[in-house]
């Protein structure tokens, strides 16, 4: 059997702190002293990170301050009311007469001015979305009608809205002739007329 030497060290067992337990010591020992300092009442008047009033201050003299005029209030647009003046809703009613008299009184062949009404652009908006994906799915659903749809990003003060649209078509038959497919479709959409 072998003897323990004189110079053999000697194993302690667990009779230690585990290393676990110091940490867990040193943390509850910081959050105890960040307490106590944080919560010490005598932050009063004498606190050196609290301002200090200069009792040698004095108002600048009344001839001396300019008179600054305030700027103007900047006028505040919502999206609808800037389209408003440059896209306008036709109601049903009105772009079926609009369409039974363009389809009664054709242009003149040959003309070489166009009419004042080419410079209109008519177009059907199926939906407006907060959700690029809620537009998307209204495109793919009307691309399955045979009609050709996009979906127009514009950022307005509530956020980012998408909306469907279609067309330009050239006139109100045409733009009634979609509207009518798309319904057919169970799909409504309103008729815009653009400047």
């Amino acid at each position: 059997m072998a003897r323990k030497g004189k110079h053999q060290a000697r194993r302690n067992g667990s009779r230690g702190i585990p290393g676990w337990a110091m940490l867990l010591l040193g943390l509850l020992a910081g959050l105890l002293i960040a307490a106590v300092y944080l919560l010490r009442d005598d932050w009063g008047e004498d606190h050196p990170s609290l301002p200090r009033p200069d009792p040698e201050a004095r108002p600048p003299a009344a001839a001396a301050r300019e008179e600054v005029a305030p700027e103007p209030r900047r006028t505040k647009y919502d999206f609808y009311d800037v389209l408003r003046e440059r896209e306008v809703v036709i109601p049903d009613a009105e772009l079926d007469a609009q369409a039974r008299a363009e389809t009664a009184t054709p242009p003149p062949p040959g003309s070489a001015e166009p009419p004042a009404e080419a410079q209109v652009r008519y177009l059907l908006q199926a939906g407006a979305f907060r959700s690029a994906a809620d537009a998307e799915a209204l495109k793919a659903r009307i691309a399955l009608t045979g009609e050709v749809a996009r979906v127009e990003s514009a950022q307005i003060e509530g956020g980012m809205i998408h909306r469907v649209r279609l067309g330009p078509y050239p006139n109100a038959a045409a733009l009634a002739r979609a509207k009518q497919a798309l319904a057919g479709h169970g799909i409504e959409a309103i008729a815009i007329k653009a400047r």
